[in-house]
């Protein structure tokens, strides 16, 4: 090469770059051709099973599809929410059928294991393909080659197909609710709390619970409130209750919950303007405005192009409660009543403060737990004035005596419409005459 000749240390720092952008762009111009559709059968139907089940294993038992979304915010994709091994699992492809040309394109997949897997071998995963450019294909299947009989692998709908306007304005996403959950009351009181906010959907990602939470769920979901997808994980996987491997040394963490949370952003990304990622025994308090709607207004206001709202979480101990409140039907029902908790623990400036978060899914392409990996758009620390998390459960501070508490009785502002609301549930599920 010619500037290769000269002798001048800065001709041979530009013959570097020069030659280093060359081969990068080449190995990329590579990369991407290798991961084009190709088409690999012609005159075909698509006869493979669809799937209904929320967790699919596929044959190598290392791989496990949860969804597959169509994603045109970068370019045209499918993009599978999944479960893989995060070293097993080397090479995957989507076989899409397009009809009516009885086309079949083979696309390899990119493979991205969520950096925040916490040491467990499985971690939540995006398998992500690039689309026949002719075709808008509605099924997807994943293999582990590019050869095979298509009408053997199992079919996925591929959801986010068609644009939709925003049928809800905010859905919480609650998962996973495991272990026979029986915490009834606070359970009741915390939806209540969530419509008397602003929500109008909450999906929960199911993995067991008491027969009398059964009986609950069933009054929500045929109300229209609450959205149950089902979460057999440990059907598959041996999960763990813990959030890291050191602590527990099974194969995916706090019972997949991460894959959950990502499955129900995009699951929500055309009919929801927000989602709200927090578990049952959380609230997103306002202090400064009456509901999450006009909350999220005034944030956005402050905070243009914004797509991630992150709140300080607050520990409401279970263990100091107040004698107001004390409504003796509630005393017969399983769970924690809220509005005897107004105690929070003080804040730690040493200790990490976990947040949840409210976010435009449209915004984020992949989130973990206390804040998002990758988004569009900037993240925002919602000061404590505006609001914070009510987290009612067991104390983090326990040795502290109660006057060092602060006493916090935000929720109170809504005690006449909860006590009703809460009343009306109860009478109709828990306390009805014969349970």
């Amino acid at each position: 090469m010619l500037c290769c000749g000269k002798k001048s240390y800065f001709a041979a720092v530009v013959c570097i770059i020069i030659l280093t952008s060359t081969v990068t762009l080449s190995y990329l111009r590579l990369q991407r051709l290798s991961h084009l559709p190709k088409v690999i059968q012609e005159g075909s139907r698509c006869r493979g099973d669809i799937t209904s089940t929320t967790i699919t294993a596929l044959n190598d038992n290392r791989t496990f599809i949860i969804s597959p979304y169509f994603d045109d915010r970068e370019s045209k994709i499918t993009r599978v929410i999944g479960i893989v091994h995060h070293e097993d699992v080397k090479q995957l492809y989507c076989w899409f059928c397009c009809q009516p040309d009885g086309k079949i394109y083979v696309s390899k997949a990119e493979i991205d294991v969520h950096s925040d897997r916490f040491g467990f071998p499985y971690g939540a995963a995006d398998i992500v393909c690039l689309e026949p450019e002719n075709c808008d294909p509605t099924h997807v299947s994943i293999h582990q080659s590019s050869y095979g009989d298509i009408d053997q692998l199992p079919r996925f709908e591929i959801k986010n197909r068609k644009a939709e306007t925003f049928s809800v304005d905010f859905t919480v996403c609650i998962s996973a609710m495991f272990g026979n959950y029986n915490n009834v009351l606070q359970f009741i009181q915390s939806v209540e709390m969530y419509k008397i906010l602003g929500v109008q959907k909450v999906v929960i990602y199911k993995n067991s619970c008491s027969h009398l939470m059964e009986k609950v769920l069933k009054f929500y979901m045929e109300e229209g409130t609450v959205e149950i997808i089902p979460w057999p994980i440990n059907s598959h996987l041996k999960v763990s209750s813990k959030w890291h491997f050191s602590m527990d040394a099974k194969d995916i963490g706090y019972y997949g919950q991460i894959t959950a949370l990502n499955d129900c952003i995009y699951r929500n990304m055309q009919r929801s303007k927000f989602v709200i990622l927090n578990d049952a025994d959380e609230i997103i308090l306002p202090l400064k405005h009456p509901d999450w709607k006009t909350m999220m207004s005034s944030l956005q206001e402050q905070h243009p192009g914004t797509g991630v709202f992150l709140f300080e979480n607050h520990i409401f101990p279970k263990t100091v409660s107040t004698h107001v409140f004390n409504i003796s039907s509630w005393n017969t029902v399983p769970g924690v009543n809220i509005l005897q908790h107004v105690h929070r623990e003080p804040d730690r400036k040493e200790v990490f403060n976990p947040k949840k978060m409210i976010i435009d899914p449209r915004k984020v392409i992949q989130t973990s737990v206390h804040s998002v990996l990758r988004a569009y758009g900037n993240s925002v620390n919602v000061p404590m004035d505006v609001a914070l998390v009510y987290h009612c459960r067991v104390p983090l501070q326990g040795n502290l005596p109660r006057e060092s508490l602060i006493r916090d009785t935000t929720l109170w502002r809504y005690n006449s419409s909860l006590i009703m609301n809460v009343n009306k549930v109860l009478y109709q599920t828990v306390l009805q005459a014969g349970n």
